[in-house]
């Protein structure tokens, strides 16, 4: 993930710092302080940046969807895969890989989600529309492999992919394994004739 470096201007160590921090610990339980502490920089200087915590925890959000879900998630499985519906398995294929490393820390948009409790706030309306873009990703795919309701599949492969996650979080490093071998199953159901 992204490392805070020296030589950086000062607004992008602050980001670098928080992603870090909130991606491993979460949001309510990293202050100010530490990511001004990590950030090497003055308090003032953070709120010049962030006029408050939860600008930065947005700004958190976002580059976490830049990062992980369009150049990781997206980019790799188009990579990966052939063809669209090669490039929905690869996503399992992309998880089983993050699962099994040490810095596995599960998916901010569903942590910081819960985390809030409440969908309405400010954050928790963005962990949501982070997730729903998501969701739009699997829609796109399942369009252009042919797939009959795209909309309904994406919910469906998106319920597997969060699953899984929480799965892996648990302990179960096949969790991804196992979502894809119920994801194939759902291709077929959804492949149109």
């Amino acid at each position: 993930m992204i490392q805070a470096a020296v030589g950086l201007p000062a607004r992008e160590r602050i980001l670098a710092s928080a992603y870090e921090l909130f991606a491993r610990h979460g949001v309510r339980a990293v202050g100010v302080d530490e990511v001004i502490r990590r950030a090497n920089v003055a308090k003032a200087t953070l709120y010049r940046h962030f006029a408050s915590k939860d600008e930065l925890v947005l700004a958190f959000l976002q580059q976490r969807e830049q990062l992980w879900t369009k150049e990781w998630v997206e980019a790799e499985a188009r990579r990966r895969g052939a063809t669209p519906e090669e490039q929905l398995l690869s996503i399992f294929d992309l998880f089983d890989e993050w699962f099994r490393r040490a810095d596995f820390e599960g998916c901010s948009f569903i942590n910081i989600l819960l985390e809030m409790n409440d969908r309405r706030t400010t954050i928790g309306e963005a962990s949501a529309m982070h997730l729903a873009n998501i969701r739009a990703l699997i829609g796109a795919l399942a369009t252009e492999a042919g797939l009959s309701e795209p909309e309904e599949f994406a919910h469906s492969w998106h319920i597997l992919m969060k699953g899984s996650i929480v799965a892996a979080r648990e302990g179960d490093e096949d969790a991804a394994q196992r979502a894809q071998a119920v994801a194939r199953l759902l291709i077929a159901q959804h492949r149109r004739a």
